[in-house]
């Protein structure tokens, strides 16, 4: 069946987490790809406002899955936005407060920090390159819009505390420090099918890039799942296809294997 949808996470996929930057092989690939027809999506859980490392693709991007799938859009078509229950928010919020841990609260287009700790700086500055974020802009204005996804600084035993309070939340983890909260309904996997009954094409047409275990959902719905060489074990396999990592020309690898570039 002929691809005529890619989908690709961001961190350790697009972007290297070593570099910080897109590889050259990757930005030919994709290039490649949407002149052959090929629709180009980007698929994170990062949220809208700190997507800010795709540059050298960004003008190839046809649409956005971000916040793990909680708002998806083509253009300035909405697909779907699925914000989290503010009682689920403020139960998180709460036990940040008492367990003393930092949390991001991301609105659809702004987002701020909770009770700020050292490790946000270690991970999401030093080591994603996220830059924009206002550090002094006050929670509690996004408290009273919708919020699309929490991102606390938590372990999975501390995870495996706050969540069953949270009864309409679910968790995706990819990084061992941290983790993203978003409404149970909204996942990777259910926004490609949302995206593809939007665009008319069925999601065995399109293939998924991913590294993390919010990818998942994603690599299991699309037709073709590529799990990166880097990527954890969990995802390599509920994969298709295992291609090599970020820095080894992976994307373009398994885009020429599957026939999307020459």
């Amino acid at each position: 069946m002929t691809i005529k949808a890619a989908f690709f996470d961001i961190d350790g996929t697009l972007v290297s987490f070593r570099t910080h930057r897109i590889p050259q092989s990757t930005i030919h690939a994709i290039a490649e790809a949407k002149q052959r027809g090929v629709k180009i999506f980007i698929s994170t859980g990062r949220p809208v406002a700190l997507i800010n490392n795709i540059k050298e693709v960004e003008q190839l991007v046809e649409g956005y899955i971000a916040f793990n799938g909680a708002y998806c859009f083509i253009g300035n078509d909405e697909i779907a936005t699925t914000p989290l229950p503010a009682v689920d928010v403020m139960r998180m919020v709460d036990d940040a407060t008492r367990r003393d841990y930092c949390v991001i609260v991301c609105g659809k287009n702004q987002v701020a920090i909770h009770n700020y700790k050292p490790i946000f700086n270690e991970i999401f500055v030093e080591g994603l390159g996220v830059t924009n974020i206002d550090m002094d802009k006050p929670v509690g204005s996004l408290l009273e819009q919708p919020v699309l996804q929490l991102t606390p600084f938590i372990t999975e035993d501390d995870e495996r505390l706050i969540l069953p309070e949270m009864t309409e939340s679910i968790s995706a983890r990819w990084h061992p420090a941290f983790t993203d909260i978003t409404v149970r309904a909204a996942n990777k996997g259910s926004a490609l099918a949302q995206v593809a009954r939007h665009l008319g094409i069925k999601t065995e047409e399109c293939i998924a890039f991913g590294d993390g275990g919010n990818d998942k959902s994603i690599l299991k719905a699309a037709g073709i799942g590529v799990a990166m060489g880097n990527a954890v074990e969990e995802v390599k396999a509920v994969a298709d296809h295992v291609t090599t990592s970020v820095d080894d020309d992976g994307i373009a690898n398994a885009m020429r294997k599957f026939g999307l570039i020459g």
